[in-house]
Formats: C-alpha cells, structure tokens, sequence
C-alpha cells in the first residue's frame, strides 16, 4: 500500500508535527503526532512518541489498543503527575490496517483521520478533543492529549469525552488522510473542499494538501502536516 507524508513548518521556529509507519505480521499502522509547543525538546520527543505508538499499533493489529499503551506509559511517568512539570505533549492519531479485519483508528487530541469512501467521498471519523466541542469555546485548547495523565473517567467527567476515543472505517474504504490542524483548519476557515487537493499519488496529495493549508493560513501559519494512504492500489481521484 503506497503512502507519503508532506510537512511545511509554517511560521512555527521548530516543525514539531511527526508521522511513523510500522508493519508487524502483515498489520501497518500510520501515526501522525502533532507536538504541542514549538521547541528542538519538543519536537524529538514528538517524533519518538509518534514511533512508540505505530510500533504498538502494529504489533497488536488494532489502533486504539496501541494508543491506549503508548498513552498508558506516559500516564504512568510519576513527573506527568505533577501540577509543576513542563514536559513535552502532542496530540495523536493512529489508524491500523490488518488481514481480515476493518480499518481500525484511535485519537487523543485534534488530529483528524479521514478515509476516501468507496463513493468518492472524503469522509472525517475523528472527533476534535478541544474546546471549541466542548464549551463551544477555543479551538486551539485541546482537552486530550499523549503524555496527560488523566483516565478516561477523569475526561469524561472534566470534558464529557474519553481520553482515547476510537472507530472503525467503513468497508472498503479506498484512501486514508492524517492531517494535523495545521492542514485542515486553513482549508476549512477558507471554505475550501479539501477534495480538491487529494488527487494524483499519495505523495502529489500529501503534498498538494500542505502547500494549499500555508497557503490559505491566516498571519501565522501553523506547522502543516499530511500522510496520505493508498488502502486499495486504485490511486486516488484524477
């Protein structure tokens, strides 16, 4: 299954967004991890975060089981406890492909997972874990993240969602699209069908994705990140 990732850094000093693929036993599974902050500490600790939760993904053929470890073994660093530690944290989505089973995907955070329908439609399966789903209040303060260490009851009952939420594609689905919010949201603010720049490669989408988002960005353009999949080896849309 062929996949590419495009990245531009935007106006950000560091490019603190990271992807990873795993393959285990015929599983693969595809990360896209955005850190949050804007720091050379941050953006190591993204990439190696974003590794931890594909190599997990993949070994246990199923995406939110994956990310629930990774997230779990952060939870579990005593230093995350305390109310007076800076430590680095990204939001996260992983989604998980493997024999004789649906595509699997699991989120902490705003990065969205769409999949390319067989219908030719860009479908999003994600829900945004930020304010702006909340209280209806700020969409850059998310409410989940990798490397919290609040359960899913403490979520549920601060923010009235889980701290890892999950689903399950649709059958057959043809494509798959990670992008951080740096990609999506410029794209949504200007109206713009994100459609129209997922065509070609996997690698011209990812690309065409990213350019389009800075493109589009307001005065300060985030760090812009895509990986783009080809689930069925029919390519994308001409």
């Amino acid at each position: 299954m062929a996949h590419a990732t495009a990245q531009l850094i935007g106006d950000r000093s560091h490019q603190c967004d990271a992807t990873a693929t795993y393959t285990h036993d015929g599983a693969r599974a595809y990360v896209l991890c955005d850190g949050i902050g804007s720091s050379a500490e941050v953006r190591a600790w993204t990439i190696t975060a974003a590794r931890r939760v594909a190599r997990a993904a993949a070994r246990r053929g199923e995406a939110e089981a994956g990310l629930r470890a990774v997230y779990n073994g952060y939870a579990g660093e005593p230093e995350r406890s305390s109310p007076y530690a800076e430590l680095p944290y990204a939001c996260a989505a992983v989604a998980v492909t493997a024999p004789g089973k649906p595509l699997t995907l699991a989120w902490c955070g705003d990065v969205r997972v769409y999949v390319l329908t067989p219908g030719g439609v860009w479908r999003c399966l994600t829900a945004d874990h930020n304010m702006r789903r909340v209280f209806n209040g700020s969409r850059n303060v998310v409410t989940s993240y990798l490397g919290a260490s609040e359960s899913d009851s403490e979520r549920e009952a601060r923010f009235g969602h889980a701290a890892i939420e999950s689903a399950t594609a649709p059958a057959a689905a043809r494509c798959l699209l990670l992008a951080s919010d740096g990609a999506y949201e410029p794209l949504e603010d200007s109206a713009r069908n994100l459609a129209d720049y997922l065509h070609g490669s996997p690698r011209q989408a990812a690309t065409d994705f990213v350019t389009a988002a800075i493109d589009h960005a307001s005065l300060r353009a985030d760090n812009a990140t895509a990986l783009v999949a080809d689930l069925s080896g029919a390519g994308l849309r001409e």
